[in-house]
């Protein structure tokens, strides 16, 4: 896009909430505590969120990222990443007699509790979520192997094939579509009408928060621009929240410096947000980028306003 952009007027919407969820910034409390009071280096197996800005930051600052215990030394704190771990992780590291924190959302512990209760009484659990995704891995491997049987899509449900269509129990992964996951949930109880389902919805506030908040600014937006890791699940959710809302076009970009900036062509309304690993500053520099290059009238939806927080582990309390 070669021609003068910068009076070009814009309307950006920047949708409320965005960025940081409580169980994220738990998580980055824990390991930049860790290192206070520890010392460096600190270890943490996997990606302690989904953001490699974060993760940058939290190795300058003397964290060590690993993809097994077997990299650690026995000397070392180590912390297990917000997305939860199967239970063979702080079980190995309790033979080893290793140091452990444990940065699971407290939100993916209690799926992990209800799996747990629900295999307890007896019942086959469903996990609906996504394939491979740690939070998944880590739910699963809450229980024996081929305990939970994973669906992904609403025809997985409809060809699901039960041991006994009475005793059956479902959790969800925390960062889902809404959306996709209650046509999955009414395929599955429209099939088996006894199906014990969540006490409290498993998908978390801050996905649904950010999701509802997407919708609100979306329909009134020729694009509508993502903060977030390819990797995070709920930051792609919101992009394709954003399609369905009516945005005309929605990317995902990890910074200002991924945007492509033909994709502003004949773009008069834009919208704002960011998955919930994803920190303020991103969405800061993408605002600075847009108004440097148009005549931009920022507005802040006037969406949920979040509260919650979570305790951190006594060790680094």
């Amino acid at each position: 896009m070669c021609q003068d952009m910068s009076s070009a007027p814009l309307k950006v919407y920047l949708a409320t909430p965005r960025g940081f969820c409580a169980g994220v910034d738990r998580a980055i409390q824990i390991v930049e505590r860790a290192l206070e009071r520890y010392g460096a280096p600190v270890y943490v197996r996997h990606e302690i969120v989904h953001n490699k800005h974060v993760v940058d930051r939290l190795k300058a600052l003397g964290a060590i990222f690993v993809k097994e215990l077997e990299q650690c030394p026995p000397d070392r704190p180590v912390v297990f990443s917000a997305h939860g771990v199967p239970k063979s992780v702080p079980a190995e590291a309790r033979d080893r007699q290793m140091f452990f924190l444990d940065a699971t959302c407290p939100l993916v512990s209690k799926v992990h509790v209800e799996a747990e209760r629900h295999h307890d009484e007896g019942r086959e659990i469903i996990l609906i979520g996504h394939a491979g995704h740690p939070e998944v891995i880590g739910t699963m491997g809450q229980l024996p192997p081929g305990t939970v049987k994973l669906i992904e899509t609403v025809e997985q449900a409809r060809q699901f094939v039960p041991v006994d269509p009475e005793n059956l129990a479902f959790v969800t992964q925390t960062t889902l579509s809404v959306d996709d996951t209650a046509e999955i949930v009414s395929a599955l109880q429209a099939r088996f009408p006894a199906i014990k389902v969540p006490h409290k919805e498993d998908i978390c506030y801050a996905t649904t928060n950010r999701q509802d908040a997407v919708k609100q600014v979306s329909g009134d937006c020729d694009l509508v621009l993502v903060i977030g890791s390819a990797k995070s699940s709920n930051s792609q959710r919101l992009v394709e929240v954003a399609l369905r809302a009516g945005a005309k076009a929605a990317y995902l970009v990890d910074d200002a410096s991924f945007v492509d900036w033909t994709w502003f062509e004949n773009v008069r309304t834009l919208g704002i947000s960011a998955g919930a690993s994803a920190p303020e500053n991103l969405i800061e520099g993408l605002v600075a980028a847009v108004s440097a290059r148009f005549d931009a009238e920022v507005i802040e939806s006037n969406g949920v306003r979040e509260t919650v927080t979570f305790k951190l582990p006594k060790a680094v309390a």
